[in-house]
């Protein structure tokens, strides 16, 4: 079942959140779906526009409505994540999306509300819901790269203004994450003294959280055994970080960094252990089935297993 964001979000607002996992290839749309099916727990399929230019918008709409026939119980959103106006209006033009997301963070404030607005009454007019961003994360995300002196924590009392004057459907706001695999290598961890004050001013709004994954040390350290060289001190969201901010308010959560992982991870074991293959299909099965596992961790741990039934249910 397709829904918009702002449908899924009127549910699960402060009970659970929802991953928001961004897809490249098909693999990964394959271990995304059957995990949520076999969970029955809704989520949101991204492609940035970096996905767009790789893969063509065409095949990752066409693979995500084929994956949605395959697995057929599933209900779920797709949104454009990080669009600037070219790429949104042709997300909304084109069809396939009922999500999309307006990065206007880098401007200042009055700005970031025009811009927003024009998206909102676009997008609206199609019934496509819009994400819009306050304060600037650090990192790198695809070819987007934003250094750690020009990021910047959401300001608690731009937030009302924001929502009001542009007519968003739900914010994402920096409170101490970072985009890419070098998160929180300073040790601060989630802002929630932030994200409270945020919450209390948009009692019920739903917020969401960039950055959110968790960089599992021990996936880096298999990386590294098998070859790699990534650095050991990164540090993501921890699981008792993210149940907090779901608490208070956090409806979505972005995952990237972490599947990205999870590929190097399987792929470097398996050609270190099995040098004389070179069929791509075997160690994509086995990244399927890594990629299943995974997201069943994460749909449990937000506490969104069992709540699609809630969508189907409303619908008959």
């Amino acid at each position: 079942m397709l829904l918009t964001t702002k449908e899924i979000f009127s549910k699960c607002y402060g009970q659970y959140a929802v991953p928001a996992v961004n897809v490249f290839f098909m693999e990964e749309i394959h271990g995304l779906f059957a995990a949520a099916q076999e969970a029955k727990a809704p989520f949101i399929v991204q492609t940035t526009p970096f996905a767009r230019d790789y893969a063509n918008a065409h095949m990752l709409l066409a693979m995500i409505q084929a994956a949605a026939k395959i697995y057929p119980q599933t209900v779920y959103a797709v949104h454009l994540d990080h669009g600037y106006e070219a790429h949104i209006w042709d997300a909304i033009e084109s069809g396939g999306y009922t999500s999309v997301m307006i990065d206007a963070s880098h401007d200042d404030l009055e700005k970031n509300i025009g811009r927003t607005k024009a998206v909102v009454e676009k997008a609206h007019a199609k019934n496509i819901s819009v994400e819009a961003e306050l304060g600037v994360l650090a990192g790198v995300e695809d070819d987007l790269t934003v250094e750690a002196a020009h990021s910047f924590y959401t300001n608690p009392k731009d937030v009302e203004t924001f929502v009001n004057q542009t007519g968003c459907d739900s914010l994402a706001i920096a409170v101490g994450t970072s985009h890419g695999a070098y998160k929180f290598s300073g040790g601060q961890g989630l802002q929630l003294q932030i994200l409270k004050e945020i919450q209390q001013r948009l009692s019920g709004f739903p917020l969401v959280l960039h950055g959110g994954s968790n960089v599992n040390e021990e996936v880096v350290r298999r990386i590294n055994a098998a070859g790699g060289k990534l650095k050991t001190d990164a540090k993501g969201v921890q699981e008792d970080e993210l149940k907090k901010a779901i608490a208070l308010g956090i409806c979505k959560v972005n995952i990237a960094t972490d599947t990205r992982l999870l590929w190097t991870m399987v792929n470097r074991e398996f050609f270190r252990d099995r040098p004389d293959e070179f069929a791509p299909t075997t160690p994509g099965k086995i990244f399927m089935e890594t990629y299943k596992a995974f997201m069943l961790k994460k749909f449990e741990l937000m506490e969104a297993v069992g709540k699609s039934l809630e969508f189907v249910i409303c619908d008959l």
